[in-house]
């Protein structure tokens, strides 16, 4: 990455003190309802959430990240209303701290994760996704998460990147119930094997990733205001650090430069994302009315016109997913030099 000028790095660096400035301030709405962190070793890799009514999806979203080697979760829960409170405070390897603040008002939950990260992340590899986002890497079948961050760690990265896949359904979306503990991806088996666009952020230096069903389905009419679809979700953490916007960039900047400049590959991973349930068109209803997203909620404004008929995602293009060696196959996956 192309170093910066003096005063664009000054620039850089006022305001990552000023996420985490604010992040500490905003941590005063954040009540702990059940806190197990004294029980974080120094080597455990860590999951960092926000959710809000994901009862549902919280069974298969745990035994995810366990099995790949999570060790501890710390979840913010803004408000729920379905149990899922209840629910993650038994859990015994969950922390979890609850709110009523608004969403919109804390950069879209970043500034209780950017504390949480802060307080109990530094030091750790650390996980940050949605309870609809499932980290897959290559080697994911047969390697934990620490055999990652392990070789990350002896290739001085501090940085992973994954690419958000969404995945769907054969046919409409409400015509497949999804049931409380089920592998999602038994239903949202399909997933759009090209239709994407990658530039460059010149001020953040990370990549921005455009494209899929989503785009193809509800921003046809201007891609470019379709959702981003690049993440850095899995960060060596350090207390200094903060993600600027969702998790789609972070500073220090350098944390950004998670591929090779030169014309090779540095491995990376995808985040299937379990967005399209039978689920979906009641969370999409709900946020539009809470209207705590970003954009004024432009992304619920647009999945609620395009939901009025039987939404189906799926095309003749469409492939159905296998594993991680498809995606690399596709060119949305590398192993990079991890053999």
């Amino acid at each position: 990455m192309k170093r910066l000028p003096i005063w664009k790095r000054l620039r850089r660096r006022a305001e990552r003190q000023w996420l985490i400035a604010r992040a500490a301030r905003r941590r005063k709405v954040l009540h702990p309802v059940a806190d197990r962190t004294g029980q974080i070793r120094s080597r455990d890799i860590l999951a960092f959430v926000t959710q809000r009514n994901e009862r549902i999806r919280l069974p298969w979203f745990l035994k995810h990240y366990r099995d790949l080697g999570v060790q501890h979760f710390l979840f913010v829960d803004n408000d729920s209303d379905d149990g899922s409170l209840d629910y993650l405070k038994d859990q015994p390897d969950v922390s979890v701290w609850w709110t009523d603040a608004g969403y919109k008002q804390a950069r879209f939950g970043m500034d209780w994760i950017n504390w949480l990260l802060m307080r109990h992340g530094s030091g750790h590899w650390c996980v940050t996704v949605d309870p609809d986002e499932f980290l897959i890497y290559p080697h994911c079948e047969t390697r934990p998460l620490r055999a990652l961050t392990d070789w990350l760690d002896g290739s001085g990265r501090r940085s992973f990147s994954a690419m958000l896949l969404d995945m769907y359904p054969k046919g409409p979306i409400e015509a497949q119930p999804y049931h409380e503990g089920q592998d999602p991806f038994q239903i949202a088996r399909y997933f759009d094997p090209a239709n994407y666009t990658i530039r460059k952020n010149p001020k953040y230096g990370n990549l921005w990733i455009q494209g899929g069903p989503r785009t193809r389905a509800f921003f046809a009419y201007d891609p470019l205001a379709g959702p981003a679809l690049n993440k850095i979700p899995l960060v060596k953490w350090h207390w200094r650090y903060a993600y600027v916007s969702s998790t789609h960039m972070l500073l220090p900047r350098s944390l950004n430069l998670t591929y090779d400049e030169d014309g090779g590959e540095l491995a990376s991973g995808c985040l299937l994302h379990a967005k399209f349930l039978s689920s979906f068109s009641q969370k999409a209803a709900e946020e539009l009315d809470r209207r705590q997203h970003y954009a004024n909620s432009q992304e619920y404004r647009a999945y609620h016109a395009g939901l009025q008929g039987e939404a189906d995602l799926w095309c003749p293009e469409s492939r159905e997913y296998q594993d991680w060696q498809q995606l690399e196959e596709l060119g949305l996956i590398s192993r990079g030099n991890w053999a």
